[in-house]
Formats: C-alpha cells, structure tokens, sequence
C-alpha cells in the first residue's frame, strides 16, 4: 500500500459493501487513513489459557478441549449445545442462530480444538456463548493472543470491524519520514508505520495505552501538524495590510463617564491590547478571556464604539436570543447619546423586521448589528464590516464562526469572547494562532457566594433551606440536568418532574424554563422571574450564560455531579450579582462517584475559575472542558491535552525551531498534513 492508497474511499475495501459503507461514512471514516487513525479504545487478552477445573467465571479464556457430544434440538429457536472436556472437566459451548452443519465442521467429535471466549455458568455448568475463536490445534498461532478492540459501529458486528481491520492492516508498508531521524531516535520513538501497525495489532497490553511511545508518536504527529498551522496562519496574516482604526479618547471618556463603575486595571490593559490591535495595520485575531462577571461585554462595547466612531460597523454575535436581547439594553442604554445605530438581529424577530434590519446593514445605516445565527446567514449583507465579535465563542461550531467571518474582508477585526477561562494547554491547541487577552479581577462583585452541597436523600432538609431563602426576599435558580424522564438515567431528576414536586411543596409562584421550550416561552418565563412575579425557577442550562437577575441569590444545581466543574462555575456565576451575598448548594446521588465528589470539593474550595476550568481539564480531559462536544468540535483524534501536556510543549519548541529554518513546510510536511487533513486549511488559506 503506497502513500496515496490511504486515501483510497472505504467502499474500495475488500468486504466493505454499500451497507457497510454507508456505516462507517456516519461514524466519520471516509477512507483508509480515517480506518487507521480510529485507533483501538481497548484490548482483548487472550493469554489465559486455564484447564477446566481453573476456569473463572466473566474472564476471557482460552481452552483445549476435544468435542463429545452434539445436542441440537429440533426447535430453531433454542440454542446448540456441544459439550466438551480435558482431563479435569467439561464445559458447555452454546451457539445461537446457527446450522447443525456449520456446528459439526468447526467442532468434530474427538478432535481437540481451540475455543476462546467468556466463560460463563448456567445451571451451575460452565459454558462459553457464541466463542470468539474455534481453531484446530495445528492452527493456534492464529489466535491472536491480545487482540485490539474498537468502539461499536451500529449494525456492524464486532468481529466485521476486526476483519476489516486485520486485512487492511496487513497492507500498510512504511512512508518516508517527515521528522529529523536524529530527533525520532533521541526520543527514542517508532516510525509512523510502526506506530500504526503495533496499536492495531498489540504484543501487550500497554501498547494501546497512551503513554506508550507508539501512542506518543502519533499523538505528536497530530499535534505538530496543528502547530503547523497555526504557524503558517501568523506567517500569512502578518504579510496583510489592513488600514489601521482610529482611537477616539475623547469619545471613550464620554462613554466611560456613562457607567456605573470605574473599570479595573485588567480591564484598561485588555483595553489597550485591543486599541493597540484595530490601529495596527495587523489583523487582529484576539481572544478575550475572562471570569464570570469580569466585564468583558463593556470592554467589547467600547471596542466597538471605537471602530463605528472609525467608519465601520461591527457584528456582535451571541449563542442565545436572551443574552443578545440583554447586549442589545445595555448597548443601547449606554450609548444613547453616541449617534450610533444598534440593532437586534435573532432568530425570534419578526420576518418583515429581520428583512429592514437586513436591508439597512447593507446599506450601512446600522452600525452595530447584536444577534445570533441569523447574523451570518447568507442573506445578511455588511457594506463594510470593521470587526467581529463572538460572544461565548465555544457555543458556536467551526462552519459558524467561519460564515460569520466571510462576512468580512482584510479590514475586519476579530475579537473571541470566553467566560470560560482557557487552561494553557488549550490556548496552545485550540488558539495558537490569536493572541489572548485576559482578566481576572471582577469589578461587579462586591459580594461573596458561599458553596454548600447536600445528599439528594436530605430532600426535607433542603426543602427548609429553600423556604427560609424564599421568606428572607430571595429569588432560587433550581437547575437540573434533563428535561424530561430517561429510561437511561432514571435516578436523575427531569425539571418537568422537579416543578411538579416544588409547586405541591411550595406556596410560592414558580416558574420552569427548558431547551424544549419556544424562544417566546423561554423569554416570558425568564421576564416574569426577572420582574420578580416567579420567585423559583426550574431550568436546564440555558440560564448558564449570561442571564442578570441581581435578586436571585441562590442558586441549587440537583444531580451536580453529572455537570463538568466550568459549567458549575458558570452557574454559579449567575447569584450574587447585586447587593447581597450569594448561595449555591450543590446536590448530589447518594451513589456519587470518586469524580464527582472531586469536582464539588474543588468547587467548594475555589472561586477561581481559571484554576477550576485547569482542574476541569484533568478530570473531564480535553473536547468536553468548554463545549466542544456540544457544538461539534474536536480538534483532535488521538492527541489528549490531559495526558500529553509535554508533547504539546515539545511541538511548540519545535516549530520555534523551525521557524529558524529556511524550510517550506508545504513540501516537506506535505503528508503529514495531508494525513491530519491540514492540507486543505492551507488552500483555504491561500484563497484569501
């Protein structure tokens, strides 16, 4: 198999039909290459080769023994049976839906055979059930001893997938190696090919583990091809010219004196970063990072006021119709007197307002467009489009963003908003290419917010907690993790379930918000809690970013050890944002796990949410720490932050290194690129 074979389509593999085909093209596996790259998550071990007074019930075994007796029924719908022994016993081995023909070919009576498979016990007599592997004697090297194990692919057997596997393994043949051959054996590391025929094909079992240098290498790979990337993107963006914003201080201070606050020192110093950005002739690509109530929006409401004040209009862009509804009062509140035209742009205005809205960004007589995905919708047309703001930006999948940036051209800025603060490993993987501002002091918060948890079993006890908060004034935020019952999880509470419950125990006006509901319930509801006529809500996540309530002081997450540690902190967030010190409780399942206790004791012990999302990170590990599973992101497919933090670092070192080098990484990373699909960054690249 030469290089370009590994890009050859699934349905060119031997036995991989269009049914098949179509099976592996939903699980992501387009073409060879993908097959390889979907790497083994286990292995089966077959070494354990018991007589049959050791057998142990739920182990993998592998037996021999000679076959004495056929017991097929007449009835097709019981299962076969063929008992066998060695010297020290016997042992049942059970078939279901198969032929008495097939049954007498593989197991011969008095013929000693090879049987692997789990051993099990019925009626008090050991049995295996549809055994993995029957071999003759004369063929035992064919059993594998330990065999790689891959995640299920629906409708495809698992012993399908292993002869896929095993055939086009056996195919592969070594590439030329892209990396320095001294630096490959310092490190002591196997070629590509070695990496991937042994994690397909292990000797022992901590070949698949991912600190072997086999999984190592590999991951490096991946994560090099990325950091070349990011690399090619600086090189690039830097030879642009975009004409410099001009900053307006006179405009700002009259902006400033407006607020009810004077802005922290981390809020002046991302301030200047991004003023010093929009007057370069530097594109800027800038990430703005910081805690909950950290005051990010104003810093970006000022940058945006500079580049309308500049000539050109700005895109803000939100995950939710609440919180672009709430951007929008503020922007417009503060900047009443500025003579600039703020507009809302969501998925819930009405079509014939969306259709004048849009008419009059074209025609640049809106200067700052608030919404959400129905800002980069094709039909949206900016004249002239000075910057891009991206509010919680992880809520929002590649394509997303990347439509909303077309919108754009040389002249337009980008600015990423997170208040999920990004550990350092990430930064390095996932914005290796922006510049990262950050804040950490919270100029809104004068109050404290103290963490308790409570076993769910303690349910009346909770319940006085709540009366004796909602008799002091306060208003509660009840989250639950699901909206309704699951068959799966049905020790977890569902909202609708919980509100049923609190609105018999409770005298109070109660409310329940959930993703299930329309943008104008969803809207009225949060309305009536804001104005204070609901003193309890029941809601999912959707309150997680951004909502403001400064009455709501508490607030209790049921089933919280099945939420990530950022995402507790982001709920958290929401109390405490008025005059008065803030609660949360955190329930928990009398049956929690060892993580789950972690997580809500590092979240008892902490307010800091940069060490939180860094400790996130260790217990979740890398794809789920800042909503990458939810929007459909994964930078990565061997590679885990969590566990290769030093190749990360080690690929930055490198690419510093040859950076020194007049090296053009198009020709001699060509396949390593092309392997990680990289390749086609670099066109989209090149095409502006």
């Amino acid at each position: 198999m030469n290089f370009d074979d590994l890009f050859s389509p699934v349905n060119k593999i031997k036995g991989v039909g269009p049914i098949i085909s179509k099976k592996l093209l939903d699980k992501g596996i387009t073409n060879k290459i993908d097959l390889f790259l979907n790497l083994p998550t286990g292995a089966i071990d077959r070494r354990f080769c018991p007589k049959l007074d050791q057998l142990e019930v739920g182990k993998v075994s592998t037996i021999f023994v000679t076959p004495i007796k056929y017991n097929i029924p007449r009835f097709r719908n019981l299962p076969n049976k063929v008992t066998c022994k060695d010297e020290y016993g016997q042992i049942d081995i059970i078939f279901f839906n198969s032929r008495e023909n097939y049954i007498k070919q593989i197991l011969p009576l008095n013929n000693e055979v090879i049987i692997s498979g789990k051993v099990n016990v019925y009626k008090n007599k050991f049995q295996i059930t549809n055994p993995e592997y029957i071999q003759s004697v004369e063929k035992e090297n064919d059993i594998k001893k330990i065999m790689a194990k891959y995640s299920s692919v629906t409708g495809i057997s698992a012993k399908t997938i292993q002869k896929i596997y095993n055939e086009e393994i056996k195919k592969l043949s070594e590439i030329d190696e892209w990396h320095d051959k001294d630096f490959i054996k310092k490190l002591n590391w196997p070629t590509w090919y070695e990496s991937i025929f042994r994690l397909h094909n292990p000797e022992n079992l901590s070949d698949i583990d991912k600190e072997s240098k086999f999984y190592k290498r590999l991951a490096y790979d991946e994560i090099f091809s990325n950091f070349l990337i990011f690399s090619e993107i600086k090189k690039r963006i830097k030879k642009l010219q975009k004409k410099p914003k001009t900053i307006n201080n006179i405009i700002l201070t009259n902006i400033k004196k407006k607020l009810s606050f004077q802005l922290t020192q981390g809020q002046e110093k991302v301030l200047d970063e991004i003023f010093n950005d929009l007057s370069s002739v530097k594109k800027m690509l800038r990430v703005l990072q910081g805690d909950v109530g950290s005051g990010k929006t104003v810093v970006a409401m000022l940058a945006a006021a500079t580049v309308v004040k500049s000539g050109y209009q700005v895109a803000f862009l939100c995950p939710t119709d609440l919180l672009a509804k709430q951007h929008y009062k503020l922007f417009k509140t503060i900047l009443a007197d500025e003579n600039i035209n703020i507009s809302l742009l969501s998925g819930k205005t009405k079509l014939s307002e969306q259709q004048k809205v849009r008419s009059q960004i074209e025609s640049s007589n809106i200067d700052i467009a608030i919404g959400t995905h129905s800002l980069f919708q094709e039909k949206t047309i900016f004249n002239n489009l000075g910057l891009i703001v991206i509010d919680e930006q992880h809520k929002f999948g590649v394509q997303q963003r990347i439509n909303l940036s077309l919108k754009g051209n040389i002249n337009t800025d980008v600015l990423l908003m997170t208040a999920t603060p990004i550990p350092r490993t990430l930064i390095l993987t996932t914005y290796g290419e922006m510049d990262i501002s950050t804040i950490k002091e919270k100029p809104f918060r004068n109050t404290n917010i103290s963490t308790l948890s409570k076993s769910l079993d303690k349910i009346d006890e909770i319940m006085k907690f709540v009366e004796n908060k909602l008799y002091e004034g306060d208003q509660i935020y009840w989250v639950c993790p699901l909206i309704e019952d699951s068959e799966k999880l049905t020790k977890l509470s569902s909202a609708v379930t919980r509100f049923n419950f609190l609105k018999k125990k409770l005298k109070y006006n109660i409310g329940l918000i959930h993703g299930s509901l329309s943008n104008e319930e969803k809207d009225l509801e949060m309305k009536k809690f804001v104005d204070g006529k609901t003193k309890l809500i029941v809601s999912t996540t959707v309150i997680e970013v951004g909502i403001d309530n400064p009455n709501a002081n508490t607030i209790i997450i049921e089933n919280s050890e099945r939420f990530g540690l950022s995402q507790l902190h982001q709920l958290r967030g929401r109390v405490g944002r008025g005059t008065k010190d803030g609660s949360c409780l955190l329930l928990y399942a009398s049956n929690i796990g060892e993580n789950g206790r972690k997580r809500i004791q590092i979240l008892k012990s902490s307010m800091d949410g940069f060490y939180i999302s860094e400790e996130d990170l260790k217990l979740r590990g890398f794809g789920d720490i800042i909503g990458y599973k939810q929007s459909g992101e994964k930078d990565f497919l061997i590679a885990d932050p969590a566990y290769h933090n030093d190749l990360f670092e080690l690929a930055k070192h490198q690419i510093e290194t040859e950076q020194t080098k007049e090296i053009e990484i198009e020709k001699r990373y060509s396949k390593l690129l092309k392997i990680f699909k990289k390749d086609k960054i670099l066109n989209i690249i090149d095409t502006g």
